[in-house]
């Protein structure tokens, strides 16, 4: 159950910063401070329910797209994400396809780095002990 929470916190924490990133560099889109922590949350609830379903989708009908789920994934969440008024706006072509990367960028390797920096922190407390 905590190693899910972390995992949860994880997820929400680079989405966030992924989104930021994004409104920050990324001409044509906008986060609204109002409903920000909403399209994290919808972000990151999108993307844990399309990594699955589209990893799925590919294996029985595309297996050459297997490499892209994580960017298929992410490009269905932030559409998502967009439809909730208030929150997150892309406008533009360029713009969709940039953040796709950056947020699929920052997600899977701040993910994965952060994933690693917490579990190698409690190992090392636990053998401390």
């Amino acid at each position: 159950m905590i190693r899910m929470m972390i995992n949860l916190a994880i997820n929400l924490a680079t989405a966030a910063i992924g989104l930021l990133l994004a409104a920050w560099l990324i001409p044509g889109v906008t986060v609204q401070v109002g409903g920000f922590i909403l399209a994290v949350v919808i972000y990151t609830v999108a993307a844990a329910l399309f990594g699955p379903f589209v990893f799925n989708m590919a294996r029985k009908y595309a297996s050459a797209l297997l490499g892209g789920i994580g960017l298929v994934s992410t490009l269905l969440a932030l559409w998502v994400a967009t439809l909730v008024p208030g929150g997150l706006t892309i406008a533009g072509f360029t713009a969709w396809a940039a953040t796709v990367l950056l947020v699929w960028l920052i997600t899977s390797l701040g993910g994965w780095f952060l994933v690693w920096w917490v579990f190698k922190r409690k190992a090392a407390a636990r053998a401390a002990e």
